[in-house]
């Protein structure tokens, strides 16, 4: 269950991240030049991405019953994180994101 919260946790993070980052001006916050279009599209399709398969990992840790509940909450964890960071130290922001991907392939055995 600790494995598939964490799991959870940084996927929902890492969604949040994409769906930020997907964004024209959090884009150019972080990175000083705007994005292409086709890069917008492939972050939010990759947020979306990240946040269902963060729901699906919660369902799986406490069960259809309490699992929708644990997702907001961790939706919320990881918000609050990212708007926490991404003002301050946005690329810190990001790279905390890809050292989340990488943890979550660590904890799969991939």
């Amino acid at each position: 269950m600790g494995m598939m919260f964490v799991g959870g946790l940084l996927f929902a993070y890492s969604g949040m991240l994409a769906l930020c980052q997907g964004l024209e001006r959090h884009y150019k916050q972080v990175w000083g030049k705007p994005c292409a279009v086709w890069q917008r599209r492939v972050l939010r399709a990759l947020g979306w991405v990240g946040l269902g398969v963060s729901f699906v990992l919660c369902v799986q840790a406490w069960g259809w019953a309490m699992g929708p509940v644990g997702w907001f909450g961790v939706m919320s964890l990881s918000g609050l994180v990212l708007v926490m960071l991404l003002p301050y130290v946005p690329r810190v922001a990001v790279w905390l994101g890809a050292a989340a991907g990488g943890w979550v392939l660590l904890l799969l055995g991939v």
